[in-house]
């Protein structure tokens, strides 16, 4: 027989088995689909040598009025400015916890100092600052030692909690010195826990789009929601207080940001409206400044061009609305000339009307609540989201549901598919990569707790893509000519900001610049290589007259490869076997033979292989650094063999 080109549909089909998927991938790590043809993602590159302290939630990037370029990054345990390559500590602190009149007691040659308060409530593990400090008498440090630094709480009685100094003392004192100390406010968990209630479980594909009626529910990770008023950042901890940052300010790199007054005092998250400027709170107390009466369904907005007056009257634009299908709203987000918000049921759109209505609130859909607040993208005109049953939504005047061949990979745990973790829901984070027209989610799945995959779609070709890149906060090529991405991990020590006695029980994030080179690159210039492959389903021949698909053996004497593009090397490997994998029932599966791998270059004309078998798949990868790769299509030197 000729040579026959092996031409495959782009895109993944994980929806059926690798025999049934010919003439389809079906799978890949790494890889995007482009013009119709797999290639190998960009590489990334460290913004800077320091790791920020927890888990990044959220992350903002934008432009004051006077061109200078921001990101505003919110971790479970800090809130972070990135400007100039630099990062500034910009964390509010608890002054409602401060306390005044503590002592220190130090022993000689330790650098574990005692801080003594009766009744402190401070908790291991907190971040913690000093001021008006009076140096303990002998001890060898002097009031600098302590308020030049931040401190974390290493151990603790009801009236003592301890320290890690950066020099040991000199001497010992007990009781001594004074000073007041004032934790950073406490944001939340590094992980999405389940209690009991109402949010939480595990779903199949037959209750995709409906709600969940269990007895448990889910306490929320440390979160923000960050957006612009103007210039100012507003900065919202997840069922908390609301916070501003000005750029404008005087020594602003060193001021941390303050409490938004007027403002409701806990709030699932807040936006600012595009066109009219009104700020809005989403899930927040009926009577402001009263927790107590916090209602996950209820939307309040500020006046307009006035972020502090929350309260409506005949003079303002200010007002309240209740939502009414679902139990909690999960998020919002600007879309063309509307605010979407949706809950874990349904879909809402508010419009600005004017007065003397102010806005108008209409339900544009059920049976699609999203995963969480983080979980949606406005891209290229339509609002994109994961469903809170699973299953892939856009909302563009009308509320659709994607058909996707990597539904059951994500949703589902069947056969050796990972399934999505539902109690992490609120981690998931969508993205938009405008530079390939990508939208995308990050998520945890069902064995992780911490997000480790991302699902994609090229929504220009319709095609889909899933790999193990993790990122826990994205924003696109916009405010930076790059995307910009952080990576958490559990085990990493944070470096900043600088803390006294740090430990790594919060992990640390490190952030990225995408879509860089070929490699992962660190601030130091040390390159890693970021393995890429893609794999085929089954190909199979047949010959007019001898018996239909996968009737004969195959006998594959050559193959020849052909990239579009190629550098350094690749690697093809060819999978062979006589019948398809047996069923998940089966206690074992017969092996495919595997022939290579074989390491390709731009100079590689052909590889001699001489095997054979019913159905042949391939993989295409890369393993080294500074190595890159287009696919174009592969040919294989084919004869029938036989009906064995």
């Amino acid at each position: 027989m000729p040579l026959q080109k092996i031409q495959l549909k782009p895109g993944l089909n994980k929806q059926t088995t690798p025999t049934g998927a010919e003439g389809q991938w079906i799978d890949c790590d790494n890889v995007r689909f482009r013009y119709g043809e797999p290639e190998k993602i960009g590489g990334w590159q460290e913004l800077s040598q320091y790791k920020i302290a927890g888990p990044i939630r959220e992350q903002l990037t934008w432009t004051s009025l006077d061109g200078k370029k921001y990101a505003a990054l919110g971790s479970s345990k800090v809130l972070i400015i990135y400007y100039e390559s630099s990062y500034y500590d910009i964390t509010p602190l608890d002054t409602d916890r401060e306390k005044t009149g503590c002592t220190f007691t130090t022993v000689n040659t330790s650098k574990t100092v005692t801080v003594n308060k009766v009744g402190h409530g401070f908790s291991i593990g907190e971040y913690i600052v000093f001021s008006s400090v009076t140096a303990p008498v002998g001890s060898g440090y002097s009031a600098s030692d302590f308020t030049t630094n931040t401190f974390e709480v290493v151990n603790k009685t009801s009236n003592t909690f301890t320290i890690t100094m950066a020099t040991a003392a000199t001497g010992n004192s007990s009781a001594s010195g004074s000073a007041t100390c004032t934790p950073y406010i406490t944001i939340g968990p590094i992980a999405q826990s389940a209690a009991y209630g109402w949010g939480t479980g595990t779903w199949d594909l037959s209750t995709w789009g409906t709600e969940r009626p269990t007895t448990s529910i889910t306490l929320s990770p440390g979160s923000w929601s960050l957006d612009n008023f103007g210039q100012i950042l507003v900065a919202t901890v997840h069922k908390g207080k609301t916070y501003t940052w000005d750029p404008s300010a005087a020594g602003r790199l060193s001021t941390r940001a303050t409490v938004l007054t007027g403002c409701p005092t806990s709030s699932i998250m807040t936006l600012t409206s595009d066109r009219d400027r009104h700020l809005f709170a989403f899930g927040t107390e009926t009577t402001i400044g009263n927790p107590s009466t916090f209602d996950p369904m209820y939307i309040r907005w500020s006046t307009a061009e006035d972020y502090t007056d929350w309260n409506p009257t005949v003079t303002n634009s200010a007002g309240t609305f209740r939502l009414d299908t679902g139990n909690t709203i999960i998020g919002a987000i600007q879309g063309k000339d509307y605010i979407l918000v949706l809950t874990d049921a349904a879909a809402y759109t508010i419009q600005f009307i004017g007065p003397p209505f102010v806005f108008s609130v209409r339900q544009v859909g059920t049976n699609c609540g999203c995963l969480g607040q983080h979980a949606m993208a406005y891209v290229q005109g339509a609002v994109w989201w994961i469903g809170y049953g699973g299953g892939f939504f856009a909302f563009d005047g009308t509320i659709k549901q994607l058909p996707s061949l990597v539904q059951n990979y994500v949703f589902t745990t069947d056969g050796d598919n990972p399934g999505i973790n539902y109690d992490a829901s609120e981690l998931a984070y969508a993205y938009h990569n405008s530079l390939y027209n990508e939208v995308g989610w990050f998520y945890a799945t069902a064995n992780s707790s911490q997000v480790n995959a991302r699902v994609v779609y090229n929504f220009i070709e319709d095609t889909w893509a899933v790999g193990s890149l993790a990122r826990t906060a994205y924003s696109d090529a916009l405010t930076y000519d790059k995307p910009y991405a952080t990576q958490y991990s559990t085990t990493d020590t944070p470096t900043f900001p600088t803390i006294n006695g740090v430990t790594n029980t919060y992990g640390a994030s490190r952030y990225w610049a995408h879509e860089t080179g070929y490699d992962q690159v660190d601030f130091n210039g040390n390159s890693t290589a970021i393995p890429a492959y893609v794999m085929s389903g089954d190909y199979d021949i047949s010959e007019q007259g001898l018996g239909g698909d996968g009737q004969l053996i195959m006998r594959v004497r050559r193959f020849i490869p052909d990239f579009k593009s190629l550098t350094g090397n690749a690697v093809i490997t060819l999978f062979f076997r006589d019948y398809p994998a047996n069923d998940d029932s089966t206690p074992s599966e017969v092996p495919p033979s595997i022939t290579g791998p074989f390491t390709i270059s731009s100079s590689t004309t052909k590889v001699d292989t001489r095997v054979r078998g019913r159905q042949v798949s391939f993989k295409i990868e890369n393993i080294g650094t500074n190595q890159n790769w287009r696919y174009g299509t592969l040919r294989l030197d084919v004869e029938a063999g036989g009906r064995r």
